[in-house]
């Protein structure tokens, strides 16, 4: 059994302040489960989300990597280098915030917004437009995968942290209180026990001693 965490008076009132601490440090530890069960939940969500958007990251790794072999194939290396780069002006990212349990939670995303046309290479090849198709698509999962990989640690981060002050109350305070609680209360009945049994003798004293008074001869 765990020992008192201090040294308590052996009072009524102490008994009283030791039960109410008792009582506010089981509601938080039900808070902190209720806590950790809602956490555990977004948790399992956004583990469902990861698996899709990796599973789209690899349909998306594996399109421009057939784009880049098919660019290759018709334009070569020295040209697919010297290629310009395209605009992603029409791809503004677009980051949605939410809040669970104090922590922030984003989901981000690359949408087409018309703002800039795309730009085509000089010879119009379909391979070179296909290769840039498809990594801009490659980097639009990127982003979302991102987005969900950040909002993942910050709830596995908050997780552990509450999991740990709840094992700390359920593991080592609860028990040192509900420790006090009885020691303090199997004092205070060893005492009104002590108390009793001195009344009785008190009054087994006083009784004798009235007996005593009757039964003496006058003098």
């Amino acid at each position: 059994m765990p020992e008192p965490r201090r040294e308590i008076p052996t009072t009524r009132i102490a008994l009283l302040e030791l039960k109410d601490e008792q009582q506010l440090v089981q509601e938080g530890y039900s808070l902190l489960d209720e806590k950790r069960i809602l956490l555990a939940t977004e948790i399992r969500r956004e583990l469902e989300r990861l698996r899709l958007r990796r599973a789209q990251m690899a349909a998306a790794e594996e399109a421009a990597r057939a784009a880049v072999a098919a660019a290759l194939l018709r334009h070569g290396l020295d040209r697919l280098e010297v290629h310009p780069p395209a605009s992603l002006a029409d791809l503004p990212l677009t980051v949605v915030r939410s809040r669970l349990l104090g922590q922030e939670l984003i989901d981000a995303s690359l949408r087409e917004s018309g703002a800039a046309p795309q730009r085509r290479d000089d010879s119009g090849s379909e391979a070179m437009r296909e290769c840039i198709r498809t990594h801009r698509a490659l980097l639009t999962s990127a982003v979302a995968l991102a987005a969900c990989c950040l909002s993942l640690r910050r709830l596995v981060r908050e997780y552990v942290r509450t999991e740990r002050r709840a094992r700390a109350i359920e593991n080592i305070l609860l028990p040192e209180i509900n420790a006090a609680v009885k020691l303090l209360e199997e004092q205070l009945d060893g005492m009104d026990l002590e108390d009793l049994a001195r009344l009785r003798g008190r009054r087994g004293l006083r009784a004798g001693v009235a007996d005593t008074a009757e039964t003496a001869p006058s003098s």
